[in-house]
């Protein structure tokens, strides 16, 4: 068997040990856990160095997720991650693995790495920003806004997005990625994160509840009832917005290689 094969072999085996887990867990649906096995078996053919990093990926925000309070009114997912919140994190870092397992590039590396931090970034800021006791503001009109809400800021949070920018910009050094790679993956993670905040403020879809008058995406209630369109796209969800921000992760990590790769 070749080194890529065995190394498919080899993510295959650990994709599915670790979702198996996390299904019990009830940390991943059953779609979501079928997501993530191609996630991990894709990226880690490209080298145990991209497992690597996705599996800290998702370990911390399984973590993060999990210590957290309850789960806030207003999100439109909560709990187990589906399929599409799969995809819409990891899969454009899986797309990136498999561009470089075509064609070895440390602007592969750029593109993949520059996605998952924006993700991690995105992610770090919303589980710990939602726990700050003062209210988040919005990140567009800097008015007050509800725990949970889309676009809403905090200190902690901010905080949050630099550091898990940091914290991915890290575990791509110690893999030992070029340090251009390093250095665009911090920068694609705090763009990402803040450009996700923008567009949840903006475009992202936003119902409420008639009988509660209260803000959600749901598009049921906690209360049971259904709710309004009240904003943004109607098809634009966090999952889109999510899948978005970790796309401008990528040009960021992109246009890092565009820079520093030799013409």
């Amino acid at each position: 068997m070749s080194a890529l094969g065995v190394r498919a072999a080899g993510g295959l085996v650990a994709a599915l040990a670790i979702a198996i887990v996390a299904r019990r867990a009830r940390a991943l649906s059953v779609d979501g856990a079928i997501g993530a096995v191609v996630v991990g078996t894709v990226s880690v053919a490209a080298g145990w160095d991209w497992g690597a990093l996705l599996i800290a990926f998702f370990l911390t925000s399984t973590f993060l997720s999990r210590s957290g309070g309850p789960v806030s009114g207003i999100v439109e997912k909560g709990g187990e991650r589906d399929a599409i919140q799969v995809l819409a994190n990891g899969g454009l870092f899986a797309a990136a693995a498999a561009a470089f397992v075509l064609r070895p590039s440390a602007v592969w590396q750029a593109v993949g790495a520059g996605a998952l931090a924006a993700s991690t970034s995105d992610t770090w800021a919303t589980e710990i920003g939602t726990r700050a006791k003062a209210l988040p503001r919005s990140i567009v009109t800097w008015r007050p806004v509800s725990p949970g809400t889309s676009g809403g800021v905090t200190v902690y949070g901010t905080l949050a997005a630099f550091g898990g920018a940091a914290f991915l910009g890290a575990l791509v050094a110690l893999v030992g990625w070029p340090t251009w790679v390093v250095a665009t993956t911090v920068i694609a993670g705090i763009v990402g994160s803040t450009a996700d905040s923008v567009l949840g403020a903006t475009l992202q879809a936003r119902r409420r509840c008639p009988q509660c008058n209260l803000g959600t995406e749901r598009l049921v209630h906690a209360c049971g009832a259904h709710t309004a369109h009240a904003g943004g796209l109607r098809w634009f969800t966090n999952d889109g917005v999510n899948a978005v921000s970790s796309a401008i992760g990528a040009a960021v990590g992109f246009w890092g290689g565009a820079w520093t790769t030799p013409r």
